[in-house]
């Protein structure tokens, strides 16, 4: 008699052919509440569209193969010449392709533009995470180039293209570019003052020669980037384009990419500049200032990006838990499993209304509020902080929920996990977001509201969380407490980490107690507000609407 010892029960399905904006409760409320009802309704069938292309079987095999083949460099071609390519997995271009024609490196200039942009790139980056560096840099790019007009008006239509160029050629003859970014040097991370690439103008002006290296250079394969290098009259920001007008390649010399922890399919790497044409940008001693619109677009991409594997690692441990019985039941309806997904369901639809909220801040503050803006100066750091910082534990958790099937690279959760570190050490580690956060506490007003009263950021920060005032006593008691914390900024620093995090757990429960359903409210302020709650994932007070909250966050499928 034929028998068989592989027969395969109780192993949950793929959570594949799946609309990632529809099932995205929080995300898709957010877009609804954030954008004008003239254009919701355009918006929300393209999100459905690309919610439906992420999640369906084609793109996460795109994700797997672009992560399993990682970029080649090719620093010679076959007869000796320096040609300086990297080679991509053809999975990669399709990735990356979708990203831009769903335009996602162009949120400047149309309505409800940076919300719409913003949760196309929470979408999206739940397919595959290192494809969104250069979607980013590209789209931060273009409020830096706006400090020189004539640059902006030569760079900007190719920036925002929703055509997909591949190769290198000359920027013009090119219906859209990518773009990269070059800071970091070997003697200096986060300390752009120890920069030591040489700018030495040239008599047309504008144009330098730049000799100097980078020890992590974004996305080398883009058609330019925005470097900094110290000019005769300080440190300044400059275009450097890959191929120069004439199709000559100009003097770049990708040394070696990174071995990296995760974020594989994207290639990061070390260059040296000899000779190499550039064009300033902005004032000479005003690189930082030129520069630090690029970096402000980005690090809220790095709270959007958290928001992304978080949502994603959630998706997968509740669909686990509940396609799956143990102990004579589901899973998902066991208490103590219950407890820690509805914990982690709440850290991710908390990342995605703030990162959504910073979003709608944007558009604002491109409309002209200056509230907005000054909103946007606080709560950005804060918000990459603490947001990115919490990726890591939640990914991790989510993974432990598959138990030994989360540990094996075929689930997706190691590659979740290797990836949810980045985005906290990308554009300025944790201790950089903290001292913005007090730097901004402590600096001049940024801008002027009405009647010419100077919008300090702070005021502005606790307009908003003030909306939300009376509607919960624990965030009543947070809101007073981190009051009492800020009084004395003097030795602030060594709690900027503190303050920081505060500032963003305050903010947060805010926007929930406004916006969230009842059950997420009161369970987000009796546990990060309330101060019941453990140092683990699965310590939530009894007597919380837990059910409620895990159901918000299943995937139908």
């Amino acid at each position: 008699m034929a028998t068989s010892t592989h027969t395969v029960t109780n192993q949950p399905p793929p959570l594949v052919a799946y609309d990632v904006f529809s099932a995205d409760r929080a995300l898709a409320e957010a877009v609804e509440r954030h954008l004008d009802p003239g254009v919701h309704g355009t918006a929300r069938r393209e999100l459905a569209e690309l919610g439906r292309a992420a999640g369906s079987a084609q793109a996460q095999r795109w994700a797997v193969q672009a992560d399993t083949n990682p970029p080649v460099l090719r620093t010679h071609d076959r007869y000796g010449n320096r040609i300086d390519e990297v080679d991509f997995h053809p999975a990669w271009h399709r990735l990356l392709g979708k990203a831009v024609t769903s335009g996602l490196t162009n949120a400047w200039g149309r309505p409800g533009g940076h919300v719409r942009r913003a949760a196309g790139f929470l979408v999206w980056s739940q397919t595959d995470a290192g494809h969104g560096c250069p979607v980013s840099m590209t789209h931060a790019a273009v409020p830096a180039l706006r400090a020189d007009p004539e640059l902006a008006a030569e760079w900007e239509p190719r920036l925002t293209s929703a055509v997909y160029a591949q190769g290198l050629r000359p920027a013009a003859r090119k219906p859209g570019v990518l773009f990269g970014m070059g800071m970091t040097e070997k003697q200096g991370g986060s300390d752009v003052r120890a920069i030591t690439t040489r700018a030495v103008p040239l008599a047309a002006a504008g144009e330098y020669v730049l000799t100097g290296h980078k020890w992590f250079c974004s996305a080398p394969m883009s058609d330019g980037f925005l470097v900094l290098a110290q000019a005769p009259g300080g440190l300044a920001c400059f275009l450097v384009p890959r191929v120069l007008d004439d199709g000559t390649r100009n003097a770049f010399a990708i040394q070696r990419l990174k071995d990296k922890l995760g974020n594989r399919s994207n290639a990061s790497a070390e260059v040296e500049f000899a000779g190499t044409w550039a064009r300033r940008v902005g004032e000479e001693g005003r690189g930082v200032r030129t520069i630090i619109g690029m970096v402000a677009a980005t690090r809220l991409d790095c709270v959007l990006g958290s928001a992304a594997l978080m949502r994603q690692a959630v998706a997968q441990a509740v669909h686990h838990a509940a396609s799956r019985s143990a102990f004579g039941g589901p899973l998902v309806d066991k208490p103590l499993m219950r407890n820690v997904l509805a914990d982690l369901a709440l850290e991710s639809e908390a990342a995605t209304v703030l990162a959504m909220r910073l979003a709608a801040a944007y558009d604002a503050a491109e409309q002209g509020s200056e509230s907005e803006r000054a909103l946007l100066r606080l709560a950005v750091p804060a918000a990459k902080y603490w947001v990115t910082k919490r990726c890591t534990p939640v990914a991790a958790e989510a993974l432990e929920c598959l138990g030994g099937n989360g540990y094996v690279e075929e689930s997706g959760m190691p590659r979740l996990l290797r990836e949810s570190p980045l985005n906290s050490v990308w554009e300025g580690s944790g201790n950089i977001q903290a001292l913005d956060v007090l730097r901004a506490l402590r600096g001049a007003p940024r801008a002027a509201g009405r009647g010419g009263r100077e919008t300090l950021p702070m005021d502005a920060f606790l307009r908003e969380v003030g909306l939300a005032r009376g509607a919960d006593h624990r965030l009543d008691g947070a809101i007073k407490g981190m009051l009492t914390e800020l009084a004395d900024l003097e030795s602030a620093e060594v709690r900027a980490r503190r303050l920081a995090e505060r500032m963003a757990l305050v903010l947060q429960g805010s926007l929930l107690v406004r916006w969230a359903p009842p059950e997420v409210a009161d369970a987000f302020c009796a546990s990060r507000l309330g101060g019941d709650w453990g140092s683990a994932f699965g310590t939530l007070p009894y007597g919380l609407n837990q059910a409620a909250v895990v159901e918000r966050a299943r995937v139908e499928v």
